[in-house]
């Protein structure tokens, strides 16, 4: 017991240094096989109210959200009811004169960012004033020449998944979110995990920060997925152990388009979200101050590699 202390204080003293790391609040959820998960905090929930950081609070996991997107991607191409290798315009024939290439860009090349259609945050001045809703955030890139031509090359594009997001509604006549809870959430009993900001209590929500910017940005991003720390938690080891996957097949067809990791990052909101085999143990860090200028996001990084090299040492140290 008392070596176990020891090591949780370790972790902890490690997430304490969030501040000198310029992060207004820290949550680290660590999610080992056969044991319940531990958390870590420090700093502030809400740095206003002096509200301390709650392991269960809800947070806008941005891109993380595209691991469960190309889980359904994988889920509906299994049942026949989508094709990776149809095209763009196959599924959208009202892009195939607005989008480039249309009619060679597959959904495979979508799911895995080969597509060569523009990324809509990489417009100019987009985070100044993000669009709200799809349709207006897609008409920032129609008609705009393609990056590369199609399967050249790689470059990550949000404007793919936005496209994805609506082809799985086309394929299931109901929200995406809606069939993501029918064929992921609800399976693997994950309860905290949200298609948006308007679906939760936002009293439950992790305030978030940009630098030099003093307002609080939860507000901001209504069409974002939240999740606590320890429902993202279930769902990347679900992800990793097949578990998400109604059998060999469909885990053999997720593992030929997408990753079994993701970071996220949005104004206010930073996780990262991976699985260590060496040390069988999900490990996910969510901090709540971002700067895209300098060396925020690095910082992060560092914060999460230090814990996961504590835990890795506990876990030898165990052995």
């Amino acid at each position: 017991q008392t070596l176990a202390v020891a090591w949780w204080n370790k972790a902890q003293e490690q997430v304490n240094k969030a501040s000198d790391y310029g992060f207004d609040g820290i949550i680290v959820c660590v999610d080992k096989k056969n044991e319940p998960p531990s958390f870590y905090t420090s700093g502030y929930k809400n740095r206003d109210s002096k509200t301390p950081a709650d392991p269960n609070s809800l947070f806008k996991i941005a891109s993380v959200s595209k691991l469960y997107t190309a889980v359904a991607i994988t889920k509906l191409v299994n049942d026949g009811s989508l094709y990776l290798d149809k095209t763009l315009a196959d599924y959208f024939p009202e892009l195939s004169n607005r989008i480039e290439n249309a009619d060679k860009i597959t959904i495979r090349m979508m799911v895995q960012h080969r597509s060569g259609i523009p990324n809509y945050t990489n417009t100019k001045n987009y985070w100044v004033h993000p669009k709200e809703n799809d349709k207006e955030r897609l008409d920032l890139v129609l008609d705009l020449p393609a990056n590369f031509a199609p399967d050249t090359d790689f470059e990550y594009s949000n404007t793919n998944y936005l496209l994805l997001s609506e082809l799985i509604e086309r394929a299931t006549y109901k929200p995406k979110f809606q069939y993501i809870k029918e064929v992921i959430l609800d399976p693997l009993n994950l309860k905290n995990t949200y298609g948006s900001l308007h679906d939760v209590n936002l009293d439950d929500v992790m305030s978030g920060y940009y630098v030099g910017y003093e307002n609080d940005l939860k507000t901001d991003d209504t069409g974002v997925m939240l999740a606590t720390a320890k429902d993202l938690g279930k769902f990347i080891r679900a992800l990793n152990d097949g578990s998400v996957f109604k059998d060999k097949k469909e885990q053999e067809i997720y593992t030929s388009i997408y990753a079994y990791e993701h970071t996220g990052l949005i104004p206010g909101y930073q996780t990262i979200a991976k699985y260590h085999k060496d040390i069988d143990a999900v490990v996910i860090q969510f901090t709540n101050t971002v700067n895209f200028d300098g060396y925020n996001w690095n910082l992060s990084e560092i914060m999460y590699s230090r814990i996961v090299n504590i835990i890795r040492k506990k876990t030898i140290h165990n052995k």
